[in-house]
């Protein structure tokens, strides 16, 4: 199984969104963050070009980060899971994880769970090792038992690195 782990795209400023007086899991992204995403996702597909279910977080930015990522890629089977949303520990998620048989997922998360996820796969420890910038992307890859400590590294991609790959 490989897993991509990909953070949202640039969303409005969380002090400005609070005086709207409504809920930050309605955050939405801004119009850079969407034009970057869209760039950057094509950059994705380059090293990616496959992707069988794409996972995310329920909040908007997250849901909206997808969205650009399945306009991309065309008919991804998409899924809303609580298990990416901020709160969520990565026991959660490795939970959610195990029971998909998809070769090839894509996981939109939000920092710092995201990170933390990633370094719980990789080494079974929460220690964050890493951390993403908003549309940042990594690929995992585990080659038996999907759990904490059994994933490999294969790359790990700043926003701007996507976006380059896709001209």
């Amino acid at each position: 199984m490989k897993l991509l782990l990909l953070r949202h795209a640039i969303a409005e400023e969380q002090e400005d969104f609070a005086r709207t007086g409504k809920d930050d899991r309605l955050r939405p992204l801004t119009d850079e963050g969407r034009k970057k995403m869209k760039q950057g996702a094509r950059g994705l597909k380059q090293v990616l070009p496959g992707i069988d279910l794409l996972a995310t977080s329920p909040l908007t930015r997250a849901a909206q980060t997808a969205a650009i990522v399945d306009s991309v890629y065309g008919g991804l089977a998409e899924v809303e899971i609580e298990e990416l949303s901020p709160e969520a520990t990565p026991t959660d998620f490795l939970r959610w994880l195990r029971k998909q048989k998809a070769e090839t997922l894509a996981a939109v998360g939000h920092e710092p769970s995201i990170s933390l996820i990633l370094s719980w796969l990789l080494t079974g420890s929460e220690r964050r090792l890493f951390a993403f910038r908003k549309g940042g992307a990594c690929l995992l890859e585990f080659s038996g038992e999907v759990g904490a400590g059994t994933a490999t590294l294969l790359w790990a991609l700043t926003p701007g690195q996507l976006r380059d790959l896709a001209e």
